[in-house]
């Protein structure tokens, strides 16, 4: 890790705080690479079976890239094949949540959208105002933007660039929560540790299954999901869960 990026596992629960206040949490390529060892640190580990992301500060989530950064790549082919945090983000097996304070804009919004659950502070605003500049998100802006707001929602933030606030967030199904600024972290924390709570591979198979229905047939969404739940079914967590209902009491899941 770096100074730029904070990774620490309380519990159950992975926190990976962009720790760059000063600059809105703006991503550079040593960033970049410190979120994907985390993430892929937290993939390893069986000790972690939640994911919290956030930004330092009240000011900013997430500014995007670093764009003085940009200038670095010599050639456009080196600049579509630069490592993407946000596909490390994705690659992740648990659980993710996004706590969003301040600014997500840009890479950061497609940061929050990589995530499974995004909870956002009141001074929260998202934009994709990559548009601006001349070019257009790289990060799943669109696809993710798209299922998550519908199309002429998604199509009025990438095609002006210009921000939204948090309540209009949460009215169009960018976020679950809108709570007070300062407390989005705490807020973040408290679901991820009733996540962590739950039968872990359970909770894996549920974010498979969620990711593949934004791209399967409805038939074949079903299909995959009875399977999925066939694979939970047969675990040792399952047997637990069983057990612990019959005997009424909290089971204890070991992610077997």
């Amino acid at each position: 890790m770096i100074e730029d990026v904070l990774f620490s596992i309380d519990g159950h629960v992975g926190t990976i705080l962009l720790n760059r206040p000063q600059k809105l949490n703006a991503v550079t390529p040593e960033m970049a690479k410190a979120i994907t060892e985390a993430m892929e640190r937290c993939n390893a580990s069986d000790d972690v079976r939640c994911v919290v992301v956030g930004g330092a500060g009240d000011k900013a989530f997430c500014a995007g890239s670093d764009i003085r950064e940009l200038d670095d790549y010599d050639i456009p082919w080196n600049f579509r094949n630069r490592p993407d945090y946000c596909d490390a983000i994705r690659r992740l097996r648990k659980p993710s949540i996004a706590a969003v304070n301040g600014y997500a804009f840009g890479g950061g919004l497609e940061t929050a959208l990589s995530c499974d659950i995004r909870i956002a502070s009141e001074n929260a605003q998202f934009a994709a105002p990559e548009i601006k500049l001349g070019w257009i998100g790289g990060g799943g802006m669109t696809a993710f933007l798209t299922h998550a707001i519908g199309a002429s929602n998604a199509a009025m933030m990438v095609l002006t660039g210009d921000p939204i606030d948090a309540a209009r967030a949460l009215a169009w199904g960018l976020v679950s929560e809108v709570v007070p600024t300062g407390a989005v972290l705490a807020r973040a924390w408290a679901i991820a540790a009733i996540v962590a709570m739950r039968a872990p591979i359970a909770a894996e198979t549920a974010k498979l299954n969620l990711r593949a229905s934004l791209s399967m047939p409805l038939d074949k969404a079903i299909e995959y999901e009875r399977d999925l739940q066939t694979i939970c079914f047969a675990t040792e967590d399952a047997v637990e869960g069983r057990e612990a209902f019959k005997d009424k009491r909290v089971p204890v899941f070991r992610r077997r």
